[in-house]
């Protein structure tokens, strides 16, 4: 007898992750593994976090939470707007999420429809098409690339065929690493708000920037709605929290959308999470350390035969052309993963079409690993 698989779960697989699964495997079997695939600060959570969790554990029942969060992490969420941006952001605004994958699940649940078109960017995150694909939303990928600075603006929305109901955007991006200037942040949300197409902006990687500091959507749409994390800059990624700031006509959508699929985020993550944001010395710290990966890595690949690398400008990745080395990405990396020991991302995992020509490298780990990793690299190019 055959029964029914959903067409909704028929999506790509999210290919770093298979990545990764390979990786580990090979080191199950005794091989050593460089991880320059998946985008996973290398240390643990900062100490003031740790603290925060060992004391809950020791005096929290750790129940249920309302279903948008602890009103004392939403409270110092909407403080850290006035700090970081100088921006007022009512907490009554702000959903905690259980990773920014559920906020993603939740702003495309409140925002679209079946059967809706959605502007993303390609390369671009994976999930974003995923997600899209899972809940019948029609994605509608955007090439970006050296010719627009590798960002989806305004101006490529203006001269798009057909009607949009949304757009994704990124900055820092994933895989490139570039970033939007607050004027094309601007201008791309103001066409939004002219327009009536609600703008989702994925902002996990603000505060790993590298000369200047980031954006946030929420000064420039009053409609958008921003997507953050505690994955990337404050390192904790397998604690699955982030957070929403939504325009008022959503929050309540979302709120009844996260009670009855997630019920709340998870409430340890919660309570230690507060503490992150007076960690910002020792994040800091990993951000120089990620600077001085980024230019050990670029510097690598360049002599290694890498011509043409996307600008880095913030997050952890490095997105490389494979122009005059292969044009198959998986398979570069598949080699690359047997012969070397580095672990990296073929680029159709970001782009289905143009993505065999692309490997994304993550310089997210140890300085130590970026050494060798370019040691190896070199050699195994010669």
């Amino acid at each position: 007898m055959t029964f029914k698989v959903a067409e909704r779960g028929r999506i790509d697989p999210f290919i770093v992750m298979d990545v990764m699964r390979r990786a580990q495997q090979r080191a199950a079997e005794g091989g050593d593994v460089l991880h320059l695939e998946v985008g996973q600060p290398s240390g643990p959570a900062p100490a003031g976090v740790l603290r925060a969790a060992r004391a809950a554990l020791d005096g929290e029942s750790l129940g249920y939470t309302l279903a948008l969060g602890i009103d004392g992490l939403r409270e110092r969420i909407a403080r850290h707007y006035a700090e970081t941006y100088g921006l007022a952001v009512g907490a009554e605004r702000v959903a905690v999420t259980t990773g920014s994958s559920g906020g993603f699940l939740l702003a495309f649940l409140a925002s679209f429809s079946a059967g809706d078109r959605v502007a993303v960017a390609a390369p671009g995150y994976p999930a974003y098409r995923n997600i899209l694909k899972a809940l019948d939303i029609t994605c509608v990928p955007i090439a970006v690339g050296p010719d627009n600075g590798w960002c989806l603006t305004a101006r490529d929305l203006a001269g798009m065929e057909g009607e949009l109901d949304g757009v994704i955007v990124a900055s820092p991006a994933n895989p490139t690493g570039v970033m939007m200037s607050e004027a094309e942040l601007a201008a791309l949300a103001g066409w939004c708000e002219t327009h009536g197409i609600r703008l989702i902006s994925d902002e996990i990687y603000h505060g790993i920037t590298f000369g200047k500091a980031a954006a946030t959507a929420s000064a420039h749409g009053a409609h958008a709605v921003v997507v953050n994390s505690f994955s990337k800059y404050y390192a904790m990624t397998g604690w699955r929290l982030g957070w929403l700031v939504l325009p008022p006509d959503l929050v309540r959508a979302v709120e009844c959308l996260q009670q009855n699929l997630f019920i709340s985020p998870p409430t340890l993550s919660q309570i230690a999470a507060i503490a992150a944001f007076e960690c910002r010395e020792e994040l800091d710290r990993r951000v120089a350390v990620y600077a001085a990966n980024r230019d050990i890595l670029r510097d690598g690949l360049t002599r290694a035969g890498f011509a043409r690398l996307a600008p880095s400008d913030g997050a952890f990745y490095v997105y490389a052309d494979l122009a005059g080395i292969a044009d198959d990405s998986q398979d570069f990396c598949a080699r690359m993963l047997a012969e070397t020991g580095i672990a990296a991302t073929p680029g159709v995992d970001f782009d289905p079409v143009r993505g065999h020509r692309f490997v994304r490298f993550s310089f997210a780990g140890a300085t130590a690993d970026m050494v060798e990793a370019v040691r190896r690299l070199n050699l195994w190019r010669r």
